[in-house]
């Protein structure tokens, strides 16, 4: 039997914009093994799973490079289908994840049907590290702060230098944490709080264009810095994304809007 899988674009309203994820709802749970691969062969940063278990639903990531903690585009992918798919009489859907119980709301922003879906996940707490000379080589520009939690933050002089980075993935690999995400504050007339790229080339994924887990690193800092609690991000990455969000107690608020790609079948065997 085949596996139903859908490709949605998030943290956009447009096709080819924001950050592709495949979404598959197998009857049962494939082998760790046969997810890597279907990840592996989609070659998009984050493959999805749900599952629904006697608890409810459980969701799982996976990257070309194996499954990873938490994802915030793959979710938004994966609520989006869910509420359009199997339950699109409600507006709120919570999935089971290594990260804990994630809950994903949508909210139907105007006459038009606009929506927009926020997610409520985890804070990571973030601990300053030396800038080094290893930085500075993987990402061919300095550093002005750099901060660690599961992923690196490196923080850069202003947005022009995020938007110029052309960094080596080879060295980026030997630089602590999973990611490595690079940002800047927005410039004032752009509307953006805060600008940012995000590297993940431990994942398989040389950059991944909108990256939910790597807000919660890098909007908690901005948070902070700014001290303001609602913000709005730009990943600008050659797709772009937009980034809603709300930040306090431990928590981020990510919201995005969606929009599908294609839906197919999966014949692993």
């Amino acid at each position: 039997m085949g596996i139903r899988q859908y490709v949605v674009d998030a943290f956009t309203d447009r096709v080819f914009k924001g950050n592709p994820a495949a979404v598959c709802l197998p009857e049962s749970w494939p082998s760790d093994e046969l997810m890597t691969n279907i990840a592996m062969e989609n070659r998009f940063s984050e493959t999805a799973f749900v599952v629904r278990e006697p608890e409810g639903w459980r969701l799982r990531w996976f990257t070309p490079g194996g499954e990873i903690d938490l994802c915030g585009h793959a979710t938004l992918a994966s609520a989006y289908v869910m509420l359009h798919f199997v339950e699109p009489d409600v507006n709120e859907v919570s999935f089971r994840t290594l990260s804990g119980v994630l809950i994903v709301t949508r909210k139907r922003e105007n006459k038009h049907g606009g929506e927009i879906f926020t997610m409520d996940f985890p804070a990571y707490d973030l601990k300053p590290t030396p800038v080094t000379d290893m930085m500075e080589q993987a990402l061919g520009a300095r550093p002005v702060e750099a901060w660690l939690g599961r992923d690196l933050l490196c923080v850069m002089q202003d947005e022009q230098s995020v938007r110029a980075l052309k960094p080596d993935m080879m060295t980026l690999k030997e630089l602590p944490g999973l990611l490595a995400n690079v940002t800047a504050a927005g410039d004032p007339e752009s509307g953006f709080d805060c600008v940012s790229r995000s590297f993940a080339p431990k994942c398989g994924i040389a950059e991944d264009p909108v990256c939910g887990s790597g807000h919660c690193h890098i909007l908690p800092y901005w948070s902070d810095r700014l001290g303001r609690t609602d913000l709005v991000a730009y990943q600008a990455s050659a797709r772009g994304g937009v980034i809603h969000a709300t930040v306090g107690n431990g928590r981020v608020g990510l919201g995005g809007s969606a929009t599908l790609f294609s839906v197919g079948e999966i014949l692993p065997e």
